[in-house]
């Protein structure tokens, strides 16, 4: 059985706290009891030499004589107060003795004495102390004082120590309920924003996305939970209208080549239309768009899921990216555009192909989203142990608003637009996974009306330098041509692949 939070943070709270209270008052008990007890004992000390003192004075010397009346007031006095007194003269005559005077007394006040701290569960005994009675330098006589040793508590002193143990339980028995009280609001307040978040995220797995916290605490780590849970429930939001968007997008991308091929094929077997060459090359137009359509979703979900492996060796990026300009260069000319290939031998551990795609993706989409007459620019450099390609462009740019959603899958920026140009929203969120599935970073800047940047970072890993895969490269093509003759005549200078890393290749 689970208890609420509140509940359990209730009861941590008020133990704490009691437990606290608890060792407070027994340490504040222990500290004042012994220190209470070194004051007696320095008490009955200087009682013991208070006595000796007045017995002094009771001494005549001039007549060299006691007063016998004020040595008994003395010693009844002294008595009742728990000290049994034997004076003696110089001569060690007993001239009181409070035990002859009145044996009854002095067994009744000891056993008293005994049995409170018994009681007080002190442990000492009766113990004799003596004193020598001296005027000037003459003695004069001598007392022995009885007393319970190492101290013991008269009445008063056993009230004060009640009274102070009373006034500790009445502290605790408040202490007590104001901890329950105290406990009770601050487990409230940590518990209100949880339950909230908890409810919150109740409702966010029964899919109402549209669902937000109020965020009601200063605590930083509450505040950072009802934060996490705004922006899951954001996102949770953003990928379920994708998801829509996914299947309005698709039903309508499946939908229009199966409507038109079946309409081409009804129209021909009915005789309405005669087959041609150029009807059954629009079929095909039609089933071909259909198949890459169906061939994009697979591979996202070959990179997204565990299929993707990666089959990495040393590759140079601007060797891909020259082969992936020359294979476009074909597709910018027909819009009028330039694409050029600049930058330095930037050697990484990575999969050839899959950095081959990544760059197909965005310099495709570079030749797409450029204007007649753009510029489209592959750049290539290495940068504290990264290998980087930048693909920039002078197109239409893209939205600040729009830059944080460009890579989640499915997601375009104007649906006619892509349509239009064959676009499924997902060259992005495929380029992205595999930066990822290297090690790498993939980022982009962009503003409206001026174009885009699109960086791609990989680390170089273990991989071999640049010299040693140009020298690889050079001796490759030694094996295959067996003439040392035929690289210098296509111009392959070594010196210059290992001190001139620049090239700049115009599509």
């Amino acid at each position: 059985m689970f208890r609420s939070l509140r509940s359990q943070l209730s009861l941590s709270i008020l133990a704490l706290l009691l437990v606290m209270i608890v060792l407070m008052s027994l340490f504040a008990n222990l500290f004042i009891n012994r220190e209470f007890e070194y004051y007696v004992q320095r008490q009955e000390e200087a009682r013991s030499e208070a006595i000796v003192s007045d017995l002094t004075s009771q001494y005549n010397g001039m007549t060299r004589s006691w007063d016998a009346d004020f040595l008994h007031t003395i010693g009844m006095y002294s008595l009742y107060g728990g000290y049994i007194l034997k004076v003696y003269n110089a001569d060690g005559d007993i001239l009181w003795d409070a035990e002859n005077h009145d044996m009854t007394l002095c067994g009744q006040i000891m056993d008293e004495i005994t049995y409170r701290m018994e009681k007080a569960k002190k442990a000492g005994s009766f113990q004799s102390h003596a004193y020598d009675i001296a005027q000037g330098q003459t003695k004069v006589g001598s007392v022995a004082i009885s007393y319970y040793a190492p101290f013991f508590f008269n009445e008063n002193d056993h009230q004060f120590i009640d009274a102070l143990n009373t006034v500790f339980i009445v502290i605790g028995a408040v202490a007590g309920v104001l901890a329950v009280v105290l406990g009770g609001l601050l487990a409230r307040r940590i518990a209100r924003p949880v339950a909230k978040t908890a409810e919150a995220a109740k409702q966010v797995a029964r899919g109402e996305y549209g669902i937000r916290v109020a965020s009601e605490t200063n605590t930083r780590e509450l505040n950072d939970l009802i934060t996490s849970i705004n922006h899951l429930a954001g996102a949770l939001g953003e990928q379920e209208n994708l998801r829509k968007r996914l299947t309005t997008d698709v039903a309508h991308e499946l939908r229009t080549p199966l409507t038109a091929v079946t309409l081409y094929l009804e129209a021909m077997i009915e005789g309405l239309w005669e087959v041609t060459p150029e009807r059954l090359k629009g079929c095909h137009e039609e089933l071909t768009r259909l198949g890459n359509l169906v061939a994009d979703i697979q591979q996202l979900a070959n990179v997204e899921g565990d299929n993707l492996q990666l089959h990495k060796a040393a590759v140079d990026l601007l060797d891909i990216a020259e082969a992936v300009g020359g294979n476009l260069s074909a597709q910018a000319k027909g819009k009028g555009q330039t694409l050029t290939v600049t930058g330095e031998h930037a050697v990484v551990d990575a999969d050839r192909e899959r950095m081959r795609q990544v760059l197909i993706n965005l310099v495709s989409n570079a030749i797409k989203y450029t204007p007649q007459g753009g510029h489209i620019r592959i750049e290539t450099e290495l940068s504290d142990g990264y290998g980087i390609v930048c693909v920039k462009d002078d197109g239409i740019g893209i939205a600040e608003a729009e830059l944080p959603l460009i890579f989640a899958r499915f997601y375009r920026t104007d649906q006619s637009r892509d349509r239009r140009t064959g676009g499924t929203g997902i060259g992005l969120t495929i380029a992205k996974s595999i930066v990822i599935a290297h090690g790498g970073t993939i980022n982009v800047e962009s503003k409206p009306g001026e174009g885009s940047c699109f960086s791609v970072s990989i680390p170089k890993g273990g991989s071999s330098t640049t010299e040693d895969l140009l020298t690889k490269s050079i001796f490759s093509q030694i094996g295959q041509t067996g003439k040392f003759e035929d690289i210098a005549k296509q111009g392959f200078d070594i010196r210059a692949c290992s001190h001139n890393n620049d090239i700049d290749n115009h599509s």
